[in-house]
């Protein structure tokens, strides 16, 4: 990654690495290698491609904080920390706000780093139990068609939120908890007429309810708990006509004390490089697009 990004050629001789290349680029490729090996054994890919972006401007202030900056550390002992400038904002709302809306594009680590806030607060004891849920609405498929009860049409639209804490916890653990009810995942719909006190809520893919739901959700937080309301704003699955209550609520709650919001952006991405440039693409399409429409009813 850092040879084709410095347009140099990096050869291991024993401990050392050299590299090869115009004076400015090998300076680059020096300064990169220097950074990411400040953090540590828990180095990922993706430390090293945002190690790369941040040459671009020679600051590399930014790597050092969020290395040092540990959210929780999984059952296998992985660290689990803020990878971008925009994931630290958003750790950090999280931790100063009893409310917090995570708005962004897919693969910001919107849902998996309130898990893991989730996570941290339940090991802390600030909360009882963690509580986690989504609408169940199909992005262009049919709920009725699956087969099964009612828990089995609704667990695909848990999975990604299962995924998450398999990840942090381990499978065991989270069984265990879930047996107890210490860790509960449920569709939007069975929070309705329940208060919930002690609890860290996670309301995740919330560009899918209506405004009425988001109100019954928010009203149903109680005493000592903390919620994240995630959603991404470009990918609303409602049927036609109906308005996503996350677009609406920034208007309402935007300047109501003790309430976040929390913007990432394509800049955030933690996925596939690939990614990035794809959301990139789809913006330019649609300001091109809305632009487009404007001059037409001009």
């Amino acid at each position: 990654m850092i040879e084709t990004a410095c347009e140099v050629r990096i050869v291991p001789r024993g401990l050392e690495l050299q590299i090869s290349g115009s004076a400015q680029r090998v300076e680059q490729a020096h300064l990169i290698l220097e950074n990411i090996a400040s953090l540590g054994p828990n180095l990922t890919s993706h430390d090293v491609y945002y190690a790369i972006r941040l040459s671009k401007n020679g600051d590399f202030s930014l790597l050092r904080e969020l290395s040092s900056e540990v959210i929780v550390t999984t059952h296998r002992g992985r660290q689990i920390r803020p990878k971008t400038a925009g994931q630290k904002r958003y750790v950090k709302s999280i931790s100063e706000s009893d409310i917090v809306f995570g708005i962004g594009p897919a693969g910001t680590g919107k849902t998996y780093l309130a898990m893991a806030a989730a996570v941290a607060a339940l090991r802390r004891k600030d909360v009882d139990r963690i509580i986690l849920t989504r609408p169940a609405v199909e992005a262009g498929e049919h709920l009725g068609f699956l087969p099964g009860d009612l828990q089995d049409k609704v667990d695909p639209y848990l999975r990604p939120l299962y995924d998450a804490l398999y990840d942090i916890m381990g499978q065991e653990l989270y069984m265990k908890y879930r047996e107890r009810g210490i860790i509960e995942v449920a569709p939007l719909a069975y929070m309705r007429g329940r208060t919930l006190d002690d609890c860290f809520v996670i309301l995740d893919e919330a560009q899918n309810c209506t405004p009425e739901q988001i109100k019954m959700f928010l009203t149903r937080l109680g005493f000592g708990s903390q919620a994240v309301i995630t959603g991404d704003i470009t990918q609303v699955d409602l049927p036609p006509g109906k308005v996503s209550g996350l677009i609406l609520i920034q208007k309402i709650l935007r300047d109501v004390e003790g309430i976040g919001f929390c913007y990432l952006n394509e800049n955030d991405v933690v996925r596939h490089p690939l990614v990035q440039r794809i959301i990139e693409a789809y913006e330019l399409y649609e300001s091109w697009h809305e632009g487009e429409q404007g001059e037409t009813e001009k």
